[in-house]
């Protein structure tokens, strides 16, 4: 099996799970729980459409199902934030409520970063298709080397920040520090080979603008 077979159907069961924790829990009242739902479920499936219309390259690779497994588990992580706001068990001590305003702000960041990741990924896969062996250095591109990632994180913290705890933010920064960033600079590393990468590092940032 390929890596993307793990990442589909673990992406494709978010919206079953989420729903299974609130019929378990009883939670069909729950605001908060519908809103998370729509966003993370939704994004699941666009992921699934993206890996079928411009997949790409890197999750292509085969693995083992050991390997398919760590996969498992470490997607599952992002689903500490719907246990939290369906049960309430949450780390922080005392209750803060979420405002409209709180609300509008979470669902931007995922409309911002579904737009930032979808359309990078799409730039990158005709790109390589239709022209490849070339740098990509404009559209999507030109200011950050990883638009894609950046879009990634804004979907995720869009619905993660829903649940106002410690624990899902910190499983979020360990999957980027073990699995984003060593991927961001190995392919700062594979992009070096184009003589013209140079002047481009030097314009653009590496994952997030002004910061690196």
């Amino acid at each position: 099996m390929k890596q993307k077979h793990f990442i589909d159907i673990h992406k494709g069961l978010n919206s079953l799970f989420i729903l299974f924790l609130m019929y378990y829990f009883d939670s069909w009242n729950n605001l908060i729980a519908w809103i998370y739902l729509a966003l993370h479920g939704t994004y699941g499936y666009l992921w699934i459409l993206k890996s079928k219309i411009f997949p790409d390259k890197q999750w292509e690779n085969k693995t083992s199902i050991s390997y398919g497994l760590v996969i498992w588990a470490s997607l599952s992580l992002y689903w500490i934030s719907p246990y939290i706001i369906i049960t309430g068990n949450h780390m922080i001590p005392f209750n803060i409520p979420l405002y409209p305003a709180y609300i509008f702000f979470c669902i931007s960041l995922f409309i911002f970063g579904i737009f930032m990741h979808f359309t990078s990924d799409m730039q990158k896969y005709i790109n390589l298709k239709l022209n490849p062996g070339n740098l990509i250095q404009d559209g999507m591109f030109q200011k950050v080397r990883n638009t894609n990632y950046l879009g990634e994180l804004l979907i995720y913290l869009g619905f993660t920040l829903l649940a106002i705890d410690w624990a899902p933010i910190i499983a979020l920064f360990l999957f980027i520090a073990i699995i984003w960033i060593p991927n961001i600079i190995k392919k700062d590393k594979s992009l070096s080979r184009y003589p013209e990468f140079e002047k481009y590092k030097n314009r653009s940032y590496k994952f997030i603008p002004y910061i690196w």
